[in-house]
């Protein structure tokens, strides 16, 4: 029978409802599908179902040089490209054995942290949309825009940045670069405090939230589950501090940790992760100094195309890194994980040479696909309206689940 020619008095006592949630739905984050079994209210089962967003990603790496994949890494988890960005470059350089400059990797951990506020911000904005509060969402973006603003100076885009190089960045931050972010640095704390007193006594909220989608601490390593989700559970890890990169063990910053583990702990989990990530991005502006943002050795990086025109060595580097079946080549049969603490949580490469200038396997450990196996433990037993603040509350991206 059809679903909308359903009436209450069709179902016979202890039938079940079949009811599609998404993939096109509002409160889906992204082509998403559940397939629900209702015993009234109740969710009885629900099998989620990915793959509406495939993109072959992985498999484009294969086809691409290590620098042209950026790209593509930048349209997986779309709200915090830059972090993608960083994060595949430095999967890169390290299998070669290079380094980016000191004020590259100073920009890279300022905008990181910059790129992880704006997707917390708008994470937690969407999570109170979700069960109801529509104040809280347009306050969200409207700081989310601000971090674009910071974006677009840097590099000229504001979503999707392509911002990185192997070996550094492929352009310098404009001279009003560090009053910028000095002036969203400064107003932030402010915003953030009546963001959280907007929800944190709100009653609405509290009861859609508290004791809603809880995750024990078993469930993190059950489910491999990583970044403020398992923080949320009580779980104290942050690649950042347990394997430092971009200079991060010389900062100095908190990792936060909450042990309920419910869709309000991951809320507050957010919240004291932005806190902490503006106060690494003041410290990295205080570190910029002076230098060049990209390696100068030009076996691995383009020089600047000023020098092609006036230097033959300049111009002979410069046709050597773009022509097809040359640029740097890493060792035949070399292989390298590397992973770094993106605002979802452990984003990583694998990376296998074949001795070309394209990987001959490129693999991503995407925190979404793993974060959404654990929706339907979530959600079974629960009420239909819990689902939204579950799920807003995982932050599951679909171009990152589905790659």
């Amino acid at each position: 029978m059809p679903l909308a020619t359903i009436e209450p008095d069709d179902l016979g006592e202890g039938e079940r409802l079949v009811l599609n949630f998404g993939p096109q739905h509002p409160a889906m984050h992204g082509t998403l599908r559940a397939i629900l079994e209702l015993d009234g209210e109740r969710i009885v089962k629900a099998t989620p179902e990915i793959g509406y967003l495939h993109t072959g990603f992985e498999k484009l790496g294969e086809h691409r040089t290590y620098n042209q994949w950026i790209t593509a890494s930048d349209r997986m988890n779309y709200l915090s490209a830059f972090a993608n960005n960083v994060g595949f470059a430095l999967a890169v350089e390290e299998m070669v054995g290079i380094e980016a400059p000191p004020r590259a990797q100073v920009l890279r951990v300022l905008l990181a942290e910059l790129t992880r506020i704006a997707d917390h911000v708008l994470c937690v904005g969407l999570q109170a949309m979700d069960v109801g509060a529509f104040t809280p969402m347009l306050w969200g973006f409207t700081e989310r825009e601000k971090v674009y603003d910071i974006l677009q100076v840097a590099c000229g885009s504001r979503l999707t940045t392509s911002y990185t190089r192997i070996g550094g960045l492929f352009r310098d931050v404009p001279e009003d670069f560090p009053a910028l972010v000095t002036k969203f640095l400064d107003g932030f704390p402010s915003f953030l405090a009546d963001f959280e007193g907007l929800l944190q006594q709100n009653r609405i909220f509290r009861d859609r939230v508290d004791g809603v989608g809880v995750i024990a601490e078993r469930d993190v390593f059950d489910y491999s589950l990583s970044g403020p989700i398992a923080r949320a559970a009580g779980v104290d890890r942050d690649i950042r501090r347990v394997r430092p990169y971009q200079g991060y063990e010389t900062y100095d910053f908190e990792v936060p940790v909450h042990a309920a583990g419910d869709s309000y702990a991951r809320f507050l989990q957010r919240l004291a992760e932005m806190r902490e990530s503006a106060k690494i991005a003041r410290q990295a502006l205080e570190r910029l100094k002076p230098g060049p943002v990209i390696l100068q050795d030009h076996k691995f990086t383009i020089p600047e195309k000023r020098e092609t025109y006036s230097d033959m060595e300049a111009l002979i580097h410069h046709f050597k890194m773009i022509m097809e079946g040359h640029g740097f080549l890493p060792a035949p049969g070399a292989e390298w994980y590397s992973a770094t603490e993106s605002p979802n949580g452990e984003l990583g490469f694998y990376l296998m040479s074949n001795g070309t200038n394209k990987a001959y396997r490129l693999r991503v450990r995407p925190p979404s696909f793993l974060h959404f196996q654990i929706f339907k433990k979530l959600v079974e037993g629960r009420l239909l309206g819990d689902i939204v603040a579950i799920l807003s509350s995982l932050n599951v991206v679909a171009g990152e689940l589905d790659r």
